[in-house]
């Protein structure tokens, strides 16, 4: 494989100038310049990039670090990839599973200067073993947390998830059962936090219905639907964890020959490409707009630059499975 000696020899200049002409730095005549892209064309040489973000130390290169897909997580992936790459950086995904060690795997890459910061969607080790890798580049989370060394771009989901539930009331649901997701993460604990606060302001019986939790997926939603009909005492809402355990549910609720929402109202949350398609009301959640802040917190460490994040905010988006 050539290199610049190689080319210098050839074109009948010095190893400076052919660096000149590849970096396009520094007067280099015209003439020269040609005769020089001449050589390299026909020597067919190609820089080596390792050598050239080694001798600026960095590798343009950014990591996340995620324990498995989601219709969410693979929007949040979206926004943050095509962000950086309008920067010049490439990204590298790390899927965890549930391996604590991959993660910690990843993170020793930021260590070792193989990537110049990381995305942590989901965390699997404790905040503290994690916190000691930021003073190798900088680390951003998608999670909910209080740290004075990993900024989060996370949003109270209690805003959300009360304008769902507001919603519901105003269209004359009583008797709502909430469907969470995972509640070892402050997100599902804002929720149940905000149905308390909204059965105590509505003087509303919050242990009237069981409240599920753990529920993530379609079919999870798509079971809901089969207890909701073996019910004597039926709800008329549903809020839930997310976008596709509500499409479960509507879903499946159809194929039982049950109508929403003349049977039940549901509310979903995220507001992704499904909701849009079955015309499901849901809490828009702007997961695209929080990926390109997280890129941004890490382009503004790595580059010292100051550039505004941008304003987020829930809106409620009104659709079929509502009255």
């Amino acid at each position: 494989m050539a290199n610049i000696k190689d080319i210098a020899k050839a074109a009948g200049v010095s190893s400076a100038t052919v660096s000149r002409v590849i970096n396009q730095n520094g007067y280099v005549s015209e003439e020269t310049r040609k005769k020089v892209e001449l050589v390299i064309q026909q020597l067919d040489y190609v820089p080596n990039l390792n050598a050239v973000y080694l001798k600026k130390g960095a590798t343009k290169t950014l990591g996340i670090v995620a324990p498995y897909f989601s219709d969410s997580l693979t929007v949040f992936l979206r926004g943050f990839t095509l962000s950086a790459q309008k920067e010049g950086y490439n990204v590298t995904l790390f899927m965890t599973g549930d391996d604590k060690q991959k993660e910690l795997d990843a993170f020793e890459m930021l260590r070792r200067k193989q990537l110049d910061g990381l995305l942590l969607l989901i965390r699997l080790n404790d905040w503290k073993q994690l916190e000691p890798f930021t003073k190798y580049g900088p680390i951003v989370t998608w999670q909910r947390v209080e740290s004075d060394h990993i900024p989060s771009v996370f949003m109270n989901h209690y805003d959300g998830y009360m304008l769902g539930l507001e919603h519901l009331y105003a269209t004359g649901c009583r008797n709502i059962v909430n469907l969470y997701g995972s509640t070892s993460g402050l997100n599902t604990k804002s929720r149940m936090k905000a149905y308390l606060d909204f059965c105590e302001k509505y003087q509303l019986n919050p242990n009237l219905q069981p409240q599920f939790k753990g529920l993530n997926s379609s079919e999870d939603g798509e079971k809901v639907a089969h207890w909701w009909k073996e019910q004597s005492t039926k709800p008329d809402g549903f809020a839930t964890s997310s976008d596709a355990v509500a499409a479960g549910l509507i879903t499946e609720a159809k194929r039982l020959g049950v109508r929403v929402p003349d049977a039940f109202s549901v509310v979903g949350f995220d507001n992704i490409e499904i909701a849009r398609l079955l015309d499901i009301t849901t809490i828009d959640y702007p997961i695209e707009k929080q990926a390109q802040n997280a890129f941004t917190l890490i382009f503004n460490q790595l580059t010292h630059r100051e550039n505004p994040l941008i304003p987020l905010d829930f809106h409620l988006i009104k659709r079929h499975t509502t009255k």
